[in-house]
């Protein structure tokens, strides 16, 4: 930073920190973090972030890019910090839940709060921006869970589900003092104006967002900021004048967390001279009025897909290891699987708001032929019976992300789900002398690889 930057930083953080040493933290090499996906493969021998059970510290960083189980979906780099939303979230979990991650790209909280749900719970995960939805998109098919929906806008188009949601999550767009020791760029942006900016969108977001909360639901506002501003004072304006309450967290005092309390307002802030983790803040806040949702009484057929029948779908209901799924078509002629007992709040959001993906990708339709998708393969629910499997070693794999053609000697000709280290990785259409590779190309690595030096990841 500038020295004039630098000092306007530290004299808006002098209430909230020590702000010699926590600028000094700033100047130190940042931990790299990861979370197990639970469904998929089970933890590393790895020292554990502790308000997390599937959280994990790695000794360095490695390249991610050419780590085939990272693209699998079997864990997801995460800043440590904002794995604490578990401690928020697991003791909600009594029930099934309906929950919205506003500001959910690229995807860290919202697999995190999967992989925490109980059986018939529903998650719409929403990006305004749209290229960062795809990446949102990507990352959650990819995490294999088919009680999801993912859409592109903005949080006052949620309007029409009044009453619904058990659980919003707001991580909200913030000017990011907390990713200072991550990137540079963050620190060229700040400034004290782009701070007060910052807080009124918060502030606008949570009274865009509030009135989707059900009564007695819970409202989990975060950001990676330091500055009171975007924190403890959007939240104790924003309670006061919605008739809410601030919740306390129960906290370890071996974590180093530390709770603040302004004006009713209780945060929980990561300092990284105190906290293994990034900057960051949490808030719970708690709804005491409102009214419950009522489903409409008329729900318009989607233009963008076609549930099929009970007969229809029949053929394809064996893929995944999953009752009660409805399976409709989009216009690509993909067919998707999602939960039935969530068909009405699928149609509505469809009528109002702009679908990404919703459920588990299966297959395209393509004349008489029927070709998997990537996403079947991802699924923690696939049938593995369904195909002939392959296991394949490190360099296919990386080969596969890459999206290049593949040798499969002495396997069968046809479709074929290949396998890395017991994990399914995707499907290739084996014809003899070579397996033409389906993967997308928007998901493909893009870097040159120079396959004599691959080496497995340390935390394999």
């Amino acid at each position: 930073m500038e020295d004039s930057v630098l000092q306007t930083f530290r004299d808006s953080i002098a209430s909230v920190a020590d702000a010699d040493a926590l600028v000094a933290a700033l100047q130190t090499e940042r931990l790299t973090s990861i979370r197990v996906n639970p469904l998929k493969i089970s933890g590393f021998n790895l020292p554990k972030v502790p308000w997390c059970e599937n959280g994990y510290y790695l000794t360095k960083r490695p390249l991610f890019t050419l780590n085939p189980l990272f693209h699998a979906g079997t864990f997801y780099v995460q800043e440590a910090s904002s794995m604490f939303l578990e401690k928020i979230i697991k003791p909600l979990t009594e029930k099934p839940l309906r929950v919205l991650d506003l500001c959910a790209a690229p995807g860290g909280k919202t697999t995190l709060a999967l992989s925490l749900l109980p059986k018939g719970s529903l998650l719409v995960a929403n990006e305004v921006i749209k290229t960062r939805s795809q990446i949102l998109s990507e990352n959650l098919i990819k995490w294999g869970h088919s009680n999801c929906i993912v859409t592109n806008n903005d949080p006052k188009d949620f309007c029409f589900l009044k009453g619904y949601f058990d659980l919003v999550i707001v991580d909200a767009p913030c000017s990011g003092e907390g990713m200072f020791r991550k990137d540079s760029d963050a620190i060229s942006e700040w400034s004290p104006e782009n701070v007060d900016l910052c807080s009124k969108r918060q502030l606008r977001i949570l009274y865009d967002i509030w009135d989707c909360l059900a009564p007695n639901g819970t409202l989990i506002y975060s950001t990676c900021t330091f500055n009171e501003k975007e924190n403890e004072d959007v939240v104790s304006r924003f309670i006061a004048e919605n008739n809410a309450v601030c919740e306390r967290i129960e906290l370890n005092p071996e974590w180093n967390i530390t709770e603040r309390e302004k004006n009713g307002a209780f945060s929980y802030r990561f300092f990284p001279h105190k906290t293994e983790g990034e900057g960051f803040s949490v808030s719970v806040i708690k709804k005491t009025d409102g009214n419950e949702y009522s489903t409409p009484k008329r729900i318009q057929q989607s233009k963008n897909f076609t549930i099929l029948s009970e007969k229809n779908k029949q053929p394809y209901s064996h893929l995944l290891l999953t009752d009660n799924q409805l399976i409709f078509s989009d216009k690509r002629n993909f067919l998707w699987s999602f939960p039935q007992e969530y068909e009405k709040v699928l149609l509505e959001i469809a009528s109002h708001c702009v679908i990404v993906h919703a459920g588990t990708p299966l297959v395209e339709l393509l004349g008489n032929k029927v070709n998997p998708l990537p996403g079947l393969a991802f699924s923690t629910s696939y049938n593995s019976e369904s195909f002939t499997s392959a296991e394949i070693d490190l360099e296919t794999a990386v080969r596969y992300f890459k999206k290049e053609p593949l040798l499969l000697p002495n396997v069968e000709k046809g479709w074929v789900n290949i396998t890395y280290k017991n994990v399914s990785v995707g499907f290739v259409k084996n014809i003899g002398n070579r397996a033409n590779n389906p993967y997308p190309q928007e998901w493909a690595i893009k870097m040159n690889i120079d396959y004599n030096r691959l080496e497995n990841s340390e935390f394999e």
